[in-house]
């Protein structure tokens, strides 16, 4: 089709094939998609905390460890060279004190804690019987 003026100049023609076939493509790539995009939706509802009171069972045994290896459990410092055996001892003192076997342990552990000084403090708590753990990181060090 081309169309002329009245200055002889022609204007060619405009060949929208090849956009037609992008535009295919691309729906063809959202139908497939939109059923899967569907299914990966957690449908979670948040429990109601209006009246929420925290009990003893929500409180544990914290650990903190800095990037030196440093650590404390429950804010007191335990010595450095403390071995995996000292640590369990000490949250065996921990669970006497609360007459509590299963407390959950929170390692609060800071960006650039060794990985090995985490590990050594999960076998701990493992050995000593705690099932419930959580690993928090902080971003500058100290207690």
């Amino acid at each position: 089709m081309s169309i002329s003026t009245g200055g002889g100049g022609n204007f060619e023609e405009i060949n929208i094939t090849p956009l037609t076939d992008v535009f295919l493509v691309l729906l063809v790539i959202m139908i497939l998609i939109a059923p899967i995009i569907d299914k990966s939706d957690l449908k979670i509802k948040p429990p109601d905390t209006r009246n929420a009171k925290k009990d003893e069972e929500t409180k544990g045994i914290t650990i903190d460890i800095d990037k030196e290896g440093n650590m404390a459990v429950n804010g007191r410092a335990i010595p450095k060279d403390t071995t995996g055996e000292g640590l369990q001892a000490k949250l065996r003192e921990v669970q006497k004190k609360t007459g509590k076997d299963d407390l959950p342990v929170t390692v609060n552990a800071d960006a650039e804690s060794k990985q090995r000084d985490v590990v050594a403090i999960m076998s701990a708590a493992a050995a000593v019987g705690i099932k419930r753990m959580r690993v928090a990181t902080r971003q500058q060090g100290g207690y």
